[in-house]
């Protein structure tokens, strides 16, 4: 039988066996046996001869389990790369952690591969039906209540634009919800987005429409917005009346800075604003969308310009998508 020993070992399973079963002081046997009296010690509390391993009891890593969970659960809805993964986890969970110890931690929890996290393929469950297909241009368009700050006399506003085709994402902060803001940020956003603006979809709040507000409940095509929409030849649609869910596209990232309202603490109004400028940035360059093939909304438009450039007016660049 071959017995695997610790190289720094001074006893054998027959020498710790005798250790066990003889009787003496703990100072007695360390001399008989030419051991310490800390060897003899051990060996008495134990009731084998083994070694046993010399693993880590706990594993040395700056992720929390409830951090882990989130990593891992975000791993597992975005299906996002482990850089992409990386930058968001220090981003929003642990500025300390490591590539390596966060590659660590997915493979522990099974989700090391991304090929696994694919589902397998089954011939007899009925296919979705696929969404209309559409061209960069048509641009979801809301408004977001913000918390207000200790050091801020008013609550501020954060209007959300979202492109249907690329999930491309504008905001900016306004400290009013009326239509000058509604306009201001609508001239913003045709400045910043490179592509042609063809289509708006906004709800029946006051900053955008009358249509709720006259006689006739329909749109007169006077107010300020519509008519700065005019201006740049762009259609201004509106959804039903109480149904969010037709502008659900916007809604669901609203819900998204939600979730980073939530999960961090701020200390100021900079600070709430900085946050969701960082936030904007990576979900724009590196959050990878199913919807978009596991591309990243800033990948998709440029790969819309490559194929067709008519639709843009000027290059894509890496631009943040927040305007202060």
């Amino acid at each position: 039988m071959i017995i695997r020993l610790h190289k720094q070992a001074r006893t054998t399973p027959a020498v710790r066996a005798e250790i066990q079963a003889a009787t003496g002081s703990n100072v007695e046997l360390a001399r008989r046996y030419n051991v310490s009296v800390l060897t003899i010690a051990k060996w008495r509390k134990r009731d084998h001869v083994e070694d046993r391993s010399h693993t880590a009891h706990r594993l040395q890593t700056t992720l929390l389990p409830a951090q882990e969970l989130i990593a891992v659960a975000l791993r597992k809805m975005l299906k996002l790369g482990l850089d992409d993964l990386l930058v968001v986890v220090r981003e929003f969970l642990n500025p300390h952690v490591s590539r390596s110890g966060l590659d660590r931690c997915l493979r522990r929890h099974g989700v090391g591969s991304l090929r696994d996290l694919e589902p397998v393929a089954s011939h007899d469950k009925p296919q979705p039906k696929a969404f209309k297909h559409y061209e960069p241009g048509y641009v979801h368009i809301d408004v977001k209540y913000l918390p207000q700050m200790p050091d801020e006399t008013q609550r501020r506003y954060l209007f959300v634009a979202i492109d249907r085709a690329t999930r491309w994402v504008f905001v900016q902060l306004r400290p009013h919800k009326t239509a000058a803001a509604a306009q201001a940020f609508l001239a913003a956003l045709s400045k910043a987005a490179p592509f042609k603006l063809r289509t708006l979809l906004t709800d029946n709040g006051s900053e955008f429409t009358d249509r709720l507000f006259n006689k006739q409940k329909q749109a007169s095509g006077d107010h300020e917005f519509d008519r700065l929409c005019a201006a740049l030849g762009i259609e201004h649609r509106l959804t039903k009346p109480r149904h969010p869910q037709t502008n659900g596209m916007v809604e669901r990232f609203n819900g998204r800075i939600s979730e980073v309202l939530a999960t961090n603490r701020f200390r100021s109004g900079e600070d709430l604003s900085h946050t969701i400028e960082r936030y904007v940035w990576l979900y724009n360059q590196h959050l990878p969308q199913r919807a978009l093939g596991h591309q990243t909304p800033l990948q998709a438009m440029k790969q819309w310009q490559k194929d067709q450039p008519e639709l843009f007016v000027k290059r894509v660049s890496n631009r943040p998508g927040l305007d202060t």
